[in-house]
């Protein structure tokens, strides 16, 4: 079923028992701001809260991961936090577990998924956040691999992950940037509201799985990181 924000936290909170932290962004930007800029208050209250003082970052969403920590590190150091990259890291899966918070970057999700998958992030970040409740932040792709599948992403399959089954910090599927139809467009293609739903119709296997549309300027974090139970 495709479900409103407010409907869809309601009855996961409700039916969650783990605990969890997690901080699920739309998009890094929001126009006219720099990178994080509209989040960082949010982001800074968030990591705070829990007691961060460092945050591993993992980029493999983009080919230049160099570049994309070097983004990721300024930002973070300007809202007071040190910032490491996971990609830099001889050992990935000891880095996660001995990590404060991890924060996802946005790409391409097909290609995040992959090498997460290849990296053995999957697991460890899953364990880490459900079992040991240290804070996630996801933006983009980063939110889509923190769904229980990348089915609803909007990206193109650059490459294929082992499986599109994701890491599974929340119980539905997100489509990030979503648009609500316009009701005065005159756009004759399919919205993006159709779309999900003929992802429904067609893969019934997986028509029970809600999917919440999520807009590029709206937050999914504290309501969510009192899944804490």
């Amino acid at each position: 079923m495709f479900h409103s924000f407010l409907d869809l936290l309601t009855s996961t909170m409700s039916s969650s028992s783990s605990s969890r932290r997690l901080l699920l962004l739309s998009n890094s930007t929001l126009h006219p701001t720099g990178y994080l800029e509209y989040a960082k208050e949010f982001i800074k209250d968030f990591l705070t809260s829990a007691g961060v003082s460092s945050v591993l970052f993992v980029p493999y969403a983009l080919a230049d991961m160099d570049a994309y920590a070097a983004t990721a590190k300024r930002a973070f150091g300007e809202m007071g936090f040190s910032l490491s990259s996971v990609h830099k890291e001889e050992k990935p899966v000891e880095a996660v577990e001995k990590a404060e918070a991890v924060f996802v970057g946005g790409g391409n999700t097909f290609r995040l998924l992959k090498m997460l998958y290849e990296s053995g992030l999957v697991e460890a970040i899953r364990r880490r956040a459900l079992d040991d409740g240290m804070p996630y932040i996801g933006s983009s792709a980063g939110t889509n691999v923190a769904t229980r599948s990348i089915n609803t992403t909007n990206d193109m399959p650059i490459v294929y992950p082992p499986s599109f089954d994701a890491i599974g910090l929340v119980p539905f599927n997100i489509n990030p940037h979503f648009l609500e139809t316009d009701p005065n467009s005159t756009h004759q293609g399919e919205t993006r509201e159709k779309r999900i739903r003929q992802y429904q119709v067609n893969f019934r296997v997986d028509n029970h799985i809600s999917i919440l549309g999520h807009p590029g300027n709206f937050f999914m974090g504290h309501a969510i990181s009192t899944f804490e139970n």
